[in-house]
């Protein structure tokens, strides 16, 4: 017999958007999630509420540092947003059902589109720490995937098709706006690994070998579970620091906030202004 893994009922996702409806009457089809240490884009928000995660019924709640776990909802320009500050992590010992709650959850809710950053180091030596990356691609090393379990169709099949887990259309858009905004950045697929420890030298040579430009501990399981859910996503890394063997210091979680402030104001206003122009392409 199969392990069986938790299902969640239906139920649950109505507990948690009685709540958060409870608190606005804003119904956004953005979400943005903020990796570790972005903040200022919060702050670009117009007229935002701010609800704790914690207050959400069933809502995994990350307690990493840098992930404060907030739930805003406003508006850039005339477009609303939930915008996402604290993610969980598989390392912090949720289970696929958790990892799967938080994106069906928004997807319950009217959500259409997904825009996901991550603070991640580089296997590339062509793509610097400071520098940013859309991410075309994704190879999953986390051993984990958050759709295991019992078969659950309320959110579509489990037998997702990742040809293009990262929507071409928006990733042009992205790139369209970088360029008027002269934005230094690089196209690159991303590596997700378990964590919490960091890769070992010769893991990253093997991950370099196999395609991989950047890597991290999140992402992944969000951009699985959005395609099941058919939202069109986009995603962002932020390159923090070189990877394990590339680095000429130790690596440290206080080290990757520290560049993720450094970079958090050009990539909140490069958000904004994604989703400003996709306004105006939507309107045409």
């Amino acid at each position: 017999m199969p392990i069986k893994m938790n299902n969640i009922p239906i139920d649950y996702y109505d507990e948690a958007r009685s709540v958060i409806f409870g608190h606005t009457d804003i119904r956004p089809e953005i979400l943005v999630i903020l990796g570790s240490g972005f903040s200022r884009l919060v702050d670009l928000i117009k007229k935002s509420t701010r609800i704790s995660t914690h207050v959400i019924p069933h809502f995994p709640c990350g307690n990493v540092q840098g992930h404060p776990g907030n739930l805003y909802v406003g508006s850039l320009g005339k477009t609303s947003v939930y915008c996402l500050q604290g993610r969980p992590h598989y390392y912090e010992g949720w289970n696929d059902a958790d990892m799967r709650f938080a994106i069906q959850l928004f997807a319950h809710l009217g959500v259409k589109r997904l825009i996901v950053t991550n603070a991640c180091g580089s296997m590339n030596p062509e793509i610097l720490p400071k520098d940013m990356m859309l991410i075309k691609d994704h190879i999953n090393m986390m051993g984990r995937n958050p759709l295991v379990g019992e078969e659950d169709n309320d959110f579509g099949s489990r037998f997702v098709d990742m040809t293009d887990p990262y929507d071409p259309e928006f990733l042009e858009l992205a790139e369209t706006v970088a360029k008027k905004m002269k934005i230094n950045y690089h196209k690159g697929v991303y590596v997700g690994y378990l964590g919490p420890s960091y890769e070992t030298k010769s893991e990253i040579q093997c991950f370099r070998q196999m395609g991989g430009d950047a890597i991290g501990m999140s992402t992944v399981p969000e951009v699985i579970v959005a395609n099941r859910c058919q939202m069109k996503v986009l995603g962002i890394a932020s390159i923090t620091n070189w990877a394990t063997g590339l680095a000429s210091e130790p690596l440290s979680h206080e080290r990757v906030l520290e560049r993720s402030n450094q970079i958090d104001i050009v990539l909140s206003e490069w958000i904004r202004q994604i989703i400003l122009q996709l306004a105006k392409e939507t309107r045409h």
